[in-house]
């Protein structure tokens, strides 16, 4: 295991998908938040992901694309706080084990501001692919 000086920042596309990749395989093995992402029979995996990958790309990166959504509607979390502050918590400690430097900060940041407009917002039903 990488210690916290050898950790990349995140620089690239591949970055991004190891972001990405971890942090769905973690809540879907989350026994708090594995239900609601455990839809899975429900969400069509491979634009759910490209979604992730593009938002954290033209997020992080810069890059000029049109924007997935940062949480799209076949996952839901209840509006409660604390399935929120779970996933954050999940998001900042998924980057912290595969990043480190300013870039990495920034995603928690950004984390942080998603999860503060998620606990915002109304719960929201699974759409039916």
């Amino acid at each position: 295991m990488q210690t916290s000086t050898t950790l990349p920042d995140i620089q690239t596309e591949g970055d991004i998908k190891k972001l990405v990749d971890t942090l769905c395989h973690k809540a879907n093995n989350d026994t708090l938040l594995g239900p609601s992402f455990g839809a899975a029979s429900r969400i069509y995996w491979p634009h759910f992901l490209t979604s992730q990958y593009r938002y954290w790309s033209t997020t992080l990166l810069g890059r000029k694309e049109i924007e997935g959504a940062p949480l799209p509607e076949q996952v839901v979390l209840p509006q409660g706080g604390h399935h929120v502050n779970h996933w954050l918590k999940l998001f900042s400690s998924t980057v912290e084990e595969c990043f480190s430097g300013s870039k990495a900060e920034e995603a928690k940041q950004l984390a942080r501001q998603l999860a503060t407009r998620l606990s915002a917002s109304r719960l929201r039903e699974l759409p039916v692919d």
